[in-house]
């Protein structure tokens, strides 16, 4: 629990079973975590058995995407604040505190993994894939007048209860580009939202999304045509999410 509120770990998992167990324990043994939930999205391995062991909550999305599990820990998860993350040891536990310092003041936290003092040796973060992420995330500042965005495609997020269910209805996307879907429905939205660099490790095992140059063009091609046609529904308002009415500021200090 955090400032009295619940807190939920999220962890889409397909065949994660040489480090489920271990990230589970990372993220449990967070003071504030009450809840990791994994999403086991038809794992072929012991994922599940597992996930499960390490005390984990799981349940199944027998629709297969990263995007469809993400979306199944979303409507599932019970905390307050909904962190998702990934079971394969690229992210650390302890940087859920970062997300949650800010949660107070937005709706949604974004972890960015383009801090290079914080990019392990052994992570997945070429020079190419961090200045793809860079550039896809500037798009999609620029098109939607977000907030300073560096990382298009960071798992690492926090998001509100109330702010979820403002969206999770809209989310349509059960792939890979899942991710940047969130963030262009969030700002439609009007939601408040802020990043912080986060730790990124090596993973275990080979990347669904990233693990080749061609599934990385791939991802990255689905991502632009996506923040591009959002963009379009948005601009011709063609039933996108509609805003939240502005929020007064509040005032700072002694009352």
């Amino acid at each position: 629990m955090w400032n009295g509120k619940t807190v939920s770990i999220v962890f889409p998992a397909y065949n994660e079973e040489d480090n489920i167990a271990e990230a589970v324990g990372d993220f449990k043994n967070v003071s504030a975590v009450d809840e990791v939930l994994v999403v086991n999205n038809n794992s072929k391995d012991r994922t599940a058995e597992r996930a499960a062991t390490a005390g984990a909550r799981v349940v199944t999305e027998t629709i297969q995407g990263y995007g469809a599990a993400l979306q199944r820990g979303l409507r599932d998860a019970t905390g307050d604040y909904i962190i998702l993350a990934e079971p394969d040891g690229t992210f650390v536990g302890r940087d859920v505190i970062k997300l949650l310092a800010y949660a107070e003041d937005f709706d949604m936290v974004c972890g960015t993994r383009t801090t290079r003092e914080l990019i392990w040796e052994q992570a997945n973060m070429g020079w190419f894939l961090r200045l793809g992420n860079i550039i896809v995330a500037k798009m999609l500042e620029f098109l939607f007048s977000g907030p300073s965005l560096s990382d298009c495609g960071c798992t690492l997020r926090l998001i509100r209860g109330e702010a979820r269910d403002r969206i999770v209805e809209h989310l349509e996307v059960n792939g890979s580009h899942f991710l940047p879907e969130m963030v262009c429905l969030s700002l439609a939205a009007g939601l408040r939202m802020v990043e912080v660099p986060v730790n990124y490790r090596g993973r275990v095992g080979e990347s669904k999304i990233t693990g080749t140059l061609s599934t990385t063009l791939r991802v990255g091609t689905r991502m632009i045509a996506l923040i591009l046609s959002y963009w379009v529904k948005r601009r011709f308002g063609l039933g996108l999410i509609a805003p939240l009415p502005i929020a007064p500021v509040r005032a700072r200090g002694r009352s």
